[in-house]
């Protein structure tokens, strides 16, 4: 095989969807765990393999990256959007991961809201990735996004307000104080993140147009 002076053109829109399909799968199986509370074992184990795959192509685009010498958009950007999502899949996996391990008996409704809206600003997201390959606008789906979020951080308060509400009856309600603070602080991250991802891209379809 001969040498080529022309480097191989990398699909990083295809690498960047595929990093999605894992974190858009990930989402959907977390909010299934706290809308139907049922076979969470499976469904925490499946997040985690999830995780595991998703970091794999991450590393992969970051490999692709050092070795490409011309990039549909600046070099910065794919390494933002990279960095961006596998964070996020990373926090949802935290989310599974802590409610493997406490024993809760029912997921309270604030919960169900968040876990839901994070899931549909994952799929603003998936839009937006979409019409960054495709050069278009975003800012519809980018208002999308900061009008969940901003839902999310009323919901929290709510949340937030019953759990420190609790009656302190023993060390049983002290425990379910502690477990549910850290399942709401990893919901805000991922929520908090997913509103950055949107931003970033959000800024590079506009430096793009």
């Amino acid at each position: 095989m001969g040498f080529s002076f022309f480097p191989k053109e990398i699909q990083f829109f295809d690498l960047f969807a595929a990093q999605y399909a894992k974190l858009s799968e990930a989402v959907t199986v977390l909010n299934s765990i706290f809308q139907e509370f049922s076979d969470c074992e499976n469904k925490c184990k499946s997040i985690n393999i999830l995780e595991e795959e998703g970091n794999g192509v991450a590393r992969n685009i970051a490999k692709q990256l050092s070795l490409t010498f011309i990039t549909p958009i600046d070099r910065e950007d794919i390494h933002d959007i990279n960095i961006a999502q596998e964070d996020l899949l990373n926090l949802v996996k935290a989310i599974s991961t802590r409610i493997g391990l406490y024993d809760f008996t029912v997921m309270k409704f604030p919960s169900k809201r968040l876990v839901k809206n994070l899931a549909l600003m994952v799929e603003e997201v998936g839009r937006m990735l979409d019409r960054l390959r495709e050069r278009k606008p975003v800012e519809a789906n980018s208002k999308k996004v900061k009008s969940l979020k901003y839902e999310c951080e009323m919901i929290l308060l709510v949340a937030l307000g019953e759990v420190y509400d609790l009656k302190v009856q023993g060390f049983e309600t002290v425990m379910e104080i502690i477990k549910w603070t850290h399942i709401y602080d990893r919901i805000e991250q991922a929520v908090n993140q997913a509103e950055r991802l949107a931003d970033i891209i959000e800024g590079v379809v506009l430096k793009n147009a």
